[in-house]
């Protein structure tokens, strides 16, 4: 067998590196196998990736040393009994009033006892039909539950035996010479607490992967610029977890008696919807799009804080809605000019980009409108089902602004607070708002034989939520 003659090779390596027609590679890719043309910088496809900003924006951070929180709320200042029936029939001059309502437990007048008293002016009047009397209380028996009435109209009682009425006093009256009134009132406060939770999250980067760098130029969602290598995630990381802290405070739930969290050691916490769901107001209808909706919402609130400035934070669907419902007032649908108002309240003219939406509007208060970013993430709440079908999907949430009056019980004393506000546990030598520490033995740390470097996270906080009477949260289902 013989071998092949030499092979010739035309092509000639230069000195330098310089392109020449003598060096150029035409059967082999080297160029695609070794040094692709890539992009340093990172393309920003989901734009804005973080979701907290909420409780930046309404609260506060205050720090707390203990492993609950507790404060009172001030109850009613009037009394208002909803569920009475009378032993009279109609016609008769006095009866006596059973009190059905479930009364608030203690001790002392007012608590766990009705809280009228002799001499008290009230008005009764039917709950099917508002037909109403107005008398003086003559007798009253406390343990009972019940008191006596005499009434100021000719004709007596307006109605029948046994049926369901409503109470509430308005004033008194005395004979000359007699002595006063028999009995006080207390404040009746209602008191609230809740627990922080320890939130935790890490990164960790092995010594290995930190010895081979490859830069990537990015733009993140805090603002921060410039090239990064192994560090990118642990940023990530960092953002995801400050992310968590908001919404775990936004989604948290108390872990029920025999529940499994329970079994397995975990309290929860109360977070601001289970908050406003269980002791708030809640429109359960999905979004109020007609003016007559926010009446209703509106009628609601008289009935409680009254608080003159609310921000509605809504989603994308939402914020249409209103924006819609202003619009329709502003004499956009049909062109009815019965219920128009002036387009000019859009602020538009021919040379600039039409603007359809509004920021806010006033109708008895001020509402103010804010999309928030939470309820349309797609990752978060803005993956969830909408429409009838999907009961408990979150619209919006109404939050009052400024601040409220409670009786601190750690302080001793009133203080004002935000109406929702972050506490997180700290100390003098013990600061756990956010704190952060490297661990291992790579990229400096020197703190085990882990051949890694490990980046920890660690706070310990709960929110509370203040007059959630004063707060609506908007969802589809009852």
């Amino acid at each position: 067998m013989a071998l092949n003659a030499s092979p010739t090779f035309a092509l000639q390596p230069s000195a330098q590196q310089v392109p020449l027609a003598t060096n150029y590679i035409t059967d082999f890719n080297f160029l695609n196998q070794y040094l692709p043309d890539t992009y340093e910088k990172e393309f920003e496809r989901y734009g804005n990736r973080t979701v907290a900003s909420f409780l930046r924006m309404v609260g506060a951070e205050m720090p707390s040393n203990s492993d609950m929180i507790k404060w009172a709320e001030q109850g009613r200042l009037h009394i208002k009994y909803i569920n009475c029936t009378s032993n009279a029939a109609a016609a008769s001059d006095t009866a006596t009033i059973t009190v059905n309502d479930t009364l608030i437990p203690g001790s002392g007048p007012g608590s766990g006892s009705i809280a009228v008293r002799v001499g008290q002016t009230i008005n009764i009047s039917l709950n099917s039909s508002g037909a109403s009397n107005k008398g003086i209380v003559t007798a009253v028996n406390t343990g009972a539950g019940t008191f006596d009435v005499a009434y100021y109209e000719g004709g007596g009682q307006a109605f029948g035996a046994a049926v369901a009425c409503t109470v509430w006093i308005y004033g008194s009256e005395f004979k000359k010479g007699t002595n006063g009134m028999v009995g006080s009132l207390e404040s009746n406060d209602t008191f609230f607490d809740n627990n922080p939770i320890i939130i935790k999250d890490k990164y960790s980067v092995s010594g290995s992967d930190m010895a081979q760098i490859g830069w990537v130029e990015v733009t993140s969602e805090d603002g921060a610029t410039g090239y990064l290598w192994y560090l990118k995630s642990e940023h990530e990381t960092r953002l995801r977890f400050e992310d968590y802290l908001e919404t775990a405070m936004i989604e948290a739930v108390p872990a029920e008696t025999g529940s499994g969290a329970v079994g397995a050691g975990f309290n929860g916490s109360e977070g601001v919807f289970y908050v406003v769901n269980s002791r708030g107001n809640v429109w359960g209808g999905g979004n109020p799009t007609t003016l007559a909706d926010f009446d209703s919402i509106i009628s609601r609130l008289d009935k409680q804080g009254a608080i003159e400035e609310n921000v509605l934070f809504v989603n994308r669907d939402f914020g249409f809605d209103i924006d819609d419902m202003l619009a329709t007032l502003n004499g956009y649908n049909g062109g009815s000019a019965a219920n128009g108002a002036s387009f000019g309240l859009f602020d538009n003219d021919v040379n600039m980009a039409l603007n359809l939406g509004f920021s806010g509007f006033r109708r008895g208060y001020d509402f103010y409108k804010s999309d928030w970013k939470y309820l349309n993430d797609p990752t978060m709440r803005g993956g969830l089902p909408t429409g009838a079908s999907a009961s408990g999907t979150v619209t919006g949430l109404l939050v009052p602004a400024g601040s409220t009056t409670v009786y601190d019980q750690v302080m001793g004393k009133n203080a004002k607070r935000p109406f929702l506000h972050v506490r997180y546990r700290a100390s003098e030598t013990e600061d756990r708002r956010y704190k952060t520490w490297i661990t291992g033995s790579a990229g400096g740390a020197q703190t085990s034989d882990l051949d890694a470097m490990e980046v920890n996270f660690l706070s310990e906080r709960c929110v509370c939520t203040l007059g959630a009477n004063n707060f609506v949260l908007f969802r589809y289902g009852s």
